[in-house]
């Protein structure tokens, strides 16, 4: 089952010969789940042949742990970051957060 995009995301993909870049906005609708060895994710942009578009990604356990890091010493090498724009999510962010640490703690 799939969830409306709340925020924004932008991905590009580089090819050599070759250059695709797509946003995924509030129209947009994602998936995320855990599969047995990583994150699966989906971004979909539903909509007629032309704007239609989506996105399929696998993450293997240990990329995601290896970006989690990359994300916590980014976070801890500027601790007055604004990682929201204008600090309203910035509350949700640590929610989440927490939450993946408590389940991840009961397992």
């Amino acid at each position: 089952m799939s969830k409306p995009v709340p925020d924004k995301a932008e991905i590009a993909l580089e090819y050599p010969d070759k250059f695709y870049v797509g946003t995924f906005e509030h129209t947009s609708r994602f998936e995320a789940h855990l599969e047995p060895t990583g994150l699966a994710l989906t971004l979909e942009r539903p909509g007629p042949e032309d704007v239609r578009k989506s996105i399929h990604m696998h993450l293997n356990y240990g990329l995601l742990a290896a970006i989690l890091d990359e994300i916590t010493a980014g976070l801890a090498s500027r601790p007055n970051i604004d990682v929201t724009g204008d600090g309203s999510q910035g509350e949700r962010l640590r929610e989440s957060v927490a939450a993946l640490h408590r389940v991840l703690n009961a397992s």
